[in-house]
């Protein structure tokens, strides 16, 4: 039998709960393969193999009594290094927070356990989870697997890096601006950021966030395979009522048309030709499945950006500037001063709250129309790790590449990355739809990957 880590989520699950398997072997192999790659990319900051194999244990208990053991029966996954995990830290990346235990599990932590999802660490996240680079004074610098010379994205890059080097079948990550979606672009995964309300989580370690957050911070899962999003999102997305924002998709929605609008570059933002050309086969996989596609624009993202950061940097206001000065990460300092100069030039975040509406109702009224929006990840290939403490000019053209990174959370709606790349050589796609439609982005996502090879677990660097 092929190892075991290599193998799907779906895949294991059935494994599983059939007992060809046991659980318990399946994390060995998860645990072997996270010793044996791990050194080399520090993607996960926190292992703790005897808690896998006891949750593994009452797995395989649970099958033996005759009982259920969930749809991620065995299914060895990560969880993001900030969110709350009863027993360890809940970091952040800051060495403020590296004895801040968790007593509780954030519900999304608690739903995958409820799922039989196997955790076999925590993985990394920039100090303050603040950028799209993955590197602390705490944890140290997470490396991309394909390249050591590209950045594994951020925040969620641990996440990312792990679960594309084949350290568990799915990743926990989270996303204000890009964190589940950049880095599962950057690391040559798919990455589901859901809509708003769509999966539960609070942290119980910390006061509850401010308004922008709440509208815009959400928790999603990355993979290998589409399917294993669709398989990690439901486990997810069960009912928490410790999170007031959770909410239930409708019983039963009908299928929206098969229409996809195309856009090259979004408000004129300057995509690149390999980003164009992955955009166009994308968008031809999809004509040949019978979908209609046609270029036209969405509403503004420029102005869903510039609300999204004056939300994101109230937020950090509130629960980071006062700690800036004290944890001195030199990259934090760096880039919390050029986003809270971007962000200065935005308004009042009650203003900025305001203009949320009128700008969703623009989006909700395209998406009627258009049921899914085909559009850049970023304007650029996965840019040189660190690019965005290298100077001015080069955090400039950082952020403006991420354009629509940063729109969509505003917006409060799902967006989908669909990696096209290959080995050594990450790309991919970015999906929007309109609430409570994954389901419609996963559909979509999982034509596009049809026509791409699969993507399997890289081995660190083998292409360098």
């Amino acid at each position: 039998m092929t190892e075991l880590w290599k193998h799907s989520a779906e895949t294991l699950a059935a494994l599983v709960r059939n007992r060809e398997v046991s659980a318990q072997e399946v994390a060995r192999s998860a645990l072997a393969r996270l010793a044996a790659v791990n050194p080399a990319i520090n993607a996960v900051v926190t292992e703790f193999p005897a808690e896998a194999l006891a949750e593994a244990g009452r797995v395989d208990a649970a099958l033996a009594r005759g009982e259920s053991a969930g749809p991620l029966a065995g299914v060895p996954v990560t969880v993001k290094v900030n969110v709350d995990m009863a027993g360890h830290a809940t970091t952040n990346g800051l060495r403020l927070q590296r004895d801040l235990i968790a007593g509780t599990d954030n519900p999304v932590v608690a739903n995958l356990r409820r799922a039989g999802a196997v955790i076999v660490g925590q993985t990394n996240t920039p100090a303050f989870s603040l950028r799209w680079f993955t590197r602390n004074s705490l944890h140290g610098a997470t490396l991309n697997p394909h390249d050591r010379g590209l950045t594994p994205g951020g925040s969620s890059g641990g996440a990312g890096a792990a679960v594309a080097a084949g350290i568990g079948a799915i990743a926990h990550g989270t996303d204000i601006a890009g964190s589940i979606r950049y880095p599962a672009y950057a690391c040559g995964v798919h990455g589901l950021r859901p809509g708003l309300g769509r999966i539960a989580a609070h942290n119980f370690t910390g006061p509850d966030r401010t308004m922008g957050a709440q509208l815009t911070a959400v928790s999603g899962p990355l993979a290998r395979r589409i399917g294993d999003l669709r398989l990690a999102f439901a486990a997810m997305s069960a009912p928490d009522p410790r999170d007031p924002w959770w909410m239930p998709a409708p019983a039963a929605m009908p299928e929206p048309p098969r229409r996809v609008a195309l856009c090259l570059a979004p408000d004129g933002m300057p995509t690149a030709p390999e980003v164009a050309d992955a955009l166009r086969a994308a968008a031809a996989a999809l004509a040949a499945a019978g979908w209609e596609v046609e270029e036209c624009a969405p509403p503004s993202f420029r102005d869903a950006a510039r609300i999204n950061m004056t939300l994101w940097m109230e937020e950090f206001r509130v629960s980071g500037l006062p700690k800036l000065d004290t944890e001195a990460d030199p990259d934090a300092r760096i880039v919390a001063a050029a986003l809270r100069a971007v962000a200065a030039k935005g308004g009042e975040p009650l203003d900025a709250l305001r203009e949320r509406a009128t700008l969703l109702r623009d989006w909700q009224l395209f998406l009627e129309d258009w049921p899914v929006l085909l559009c850049p990840v970023s304007a650029e290939p996965p840019f040189p790790d660190l690019l965005d403490v290298a100077g001015e000019a080069a955090f400039a053209r950082v952020s403006e590449a991420q354009l629509t990174q940063v729109g969509l959370p505003a917006l409060g709606l799902p967006g989908l990355t669909v990696a096209t790349g290959s080995p050594g050589h990450p790309m991919g796609v970015q999906l929007i739809a309109g609430r409570c439609r994954e389901e419609t982005l996963l559909d979509a996502g999982a034509i596009i990957e049809a026509h791409n090879p699969p993507i399997g677990p890289v081995d660190p660097f083998a292409r360098s």
